[in-house]
């Protein structure tokens, strides 16, 4: 580009990630704010409670960004991944045009309607049958989240997960990375 003002690109995501409690909606976020931290990024983490608790639904907003953050609470977002129905019908409006949202098919009956976002599939449900590891689920996603947005390395995510797991969990970490790289193979648009 010859322009007289070339700017250096700055990258800002913002992300909501939502589904079940229990379903490890809460700990992929913070992966995922690690992951930014590992990577000297401005971060936000934010999680929220449906009333009903456990069996209810939870979601976590996370801001990844090259820049100071202004603020925590959005009203749309760049990526959505919703992980029940109850999310999708909560979140599909509010990704901004030309952004992204990513669903888990296991107990979706009516799938994403848009068509002004880029909409992705993933059997994550299924694949952790697979691995015979139901805990890989949230790392299955994430691994398709990182291979639609690159928005931080595999590599920091590992790094992320010996900060956040208790040593005596360390050896699950070879198996989450699995679980990742499961992830983004499974992607499908």
């Amino acid at each position: 580009m010859n322009n007289k003002h070339s700017f250096p690109s700055t990258m800002k995501e913002e992300i909501i990630i939502a589904g079940f409690g229990g379903q490890g909606v809460l700990s992929m976020g913070k992966i995922l704010a690690y992951s930014g931290l590992m990577e000297d990024k401005e971060v936000t983490w934010m999680p929220s409670y449906g009333p009903e608790q456990r069996g209810g639904t939870a979601n976590v907003t996370v801001i990844l960004s090259d820049e100071r953050i202004s603020s925590p609470i959005l009203n749309a977002y760049d990526v959505a991944v919703v992980l029940n129905q109850q999310s999708l019908d909560r979140f599909e409006s509010k990704v901004k045009p030309g952004g992204v949202l990513i669903y888990d098919s296991y107990g979706i009956h009516t799938p994403p309607q848009r068509t002004d976002i880029k909409v992705y599939q993933i059997n994550a449900m299924e694949a952790t049958f697979e691995l015979k590891n139901t805990k890989a689920f949230n790392m299955i996603v994430l691994g398709a989240l990182l291979k639609v947005k690159p928005m931080v390395t595999i590599d920091s995510v590992l790094r992320g997960l010996k900060k956040t797991l208790p040593e005596r969990h360390h050896n699950l970490i070879p198996m989450n990375e699995e679980a990742l790289r499961r992830g983004m193979a499974l992607i499908e648009e």
